[in-house]
């Protein structure tokens, strides 16, 4: 009666990692209990989230090294597996909700969310290739646009590209605070994309800002955002509740890979009781003001509570 908050399945995004090819599920070392999977892997996994009643998941490509190139055409290539997977996915569950990544890293041989010339970022000839491959993802059936990049005003880009293109009623999930974190060393074993010089220090955000959170999100909401994800989660929980308190939108946080990872290891030492911990954990995310959280921990969490629900 008075509990102030509550999580459940409809608040979770469910994070898959895909790859080209046929009877592949090939374990993440870092991210136990976590797989790369191909599109026939894929369906399966989809299959069990939707009987446990997960509807929102969200596709990262892991692109072998020789469809890499500087300007990531392979993002938008017609032969691309990230996009045909995309469609098998839809045909298969047409109800289910599906988020994409938009950045150049998985595709670029930089290893950069945008195009890179001497060294540096170019901002602003990143943004007609984000701009493509949206259009793509949107025309194979992706819900939800989620560009990850933060390149300045691509929000705008990526909205204007939709509407011209048809889909206007395709959404943006858009990154607006994604700090440069010690936090994503998982994510990117899972990807094998690491920057190869350098890092994201120019465009991800400093840890130590909060205001410069709500800036990025009023921005991003005047250029046609849908909803605006903050990420890491468990760090930035104060950043989370100052967007949920001052933004007009949804408010999403992405419970990132090193969050999973060492919640894992300390249960797997029995340093940590994992099945209180861990909706602990979701729940102090849902508690600072998330109104959607993409976490690892989507799928055990379903579990947890048919478990208990079949104890009662």
């Amino acid at each position: 009666m008075v509990r102030e908050n509550w999580l459940g399945l409809e608040h979770l995004i469910y994070p898959f990692f895909v790859l080209d090819g046929e009877n592949q599920r090939i374990p993440i070392s870092s991210l136990p209990g976590l797989a790369r999977l191909s599109e026939d892997e894929l369906l399966k996994e989809v299959d069990e989230c939707m009987e446990l009643g997960l509807r929102s998941f969200v596709l990262f490509p892991a692109v072998e090294d020789q469809f890499k190139d500087q300007t990531a055409t392979y993002s938008y290539a017609d032969d691309n597996f990230y996009l045909r997977i995309i469609r098998a996915v839809k045909e298969r569950f047409p109800e289910a909700s599906l988020m994409s990544d938009v950045a150049m890293d998985p595709y670029s041989s930089d290893g950069h969310d945008g195009l890179v010339k001497d060294g540096q970022i170019l901002n602003d000839e990143t943004l007609p290739i984000l701009q493509r491959m949206s259009v793509a993802q949107a025309q194979a059936g992706i819900d939800i646009i989620g560009p990850s990049d933060m390149m300045d005003g691509r929000i705008e880009a990526i909205r204007v590209a939709l509407d011209e293109a048809g889909y206007d009623q395709t959404a943006i999930m858009s990154y607006c605070a994604k700090y440069a974190s010690a936090y994503y060393g998982p994510f990117r074993d899972a990807l094998d994309s690491a920057p190869k010089a350098g890092d994201k220090k120019t465009y991800q955000m400093d840890p130590a800002n909060k205001r410069e959170a709500l800036r990025e999100a009023l921005l991003d909401t005047e250029e046609g955002a849908d909803y605006l994800m903050v990420k890491p989660a468990l760090c930035y929980l104060d950043v989370i509740h100052v967007l949920k308190e001052n933004a007009e939108l949804p408010i999403t946080a992405y419970n990132v890979s090193g969050e999973y990872a060492m919640l894992k290891a300390a249960a797997q030492n029995g340093w940590l009781d994992y099945e209180k911990a861990m909706p602990e954990m979701l729940m102090s995310i849902r508690r600072a003001g998330a109104d959607g959280i993409l976490t690892y921990f989507a799928k055990e969490y379903a579990q947890l509570i048919q478990r208990d629900s079949a104890r009662r």
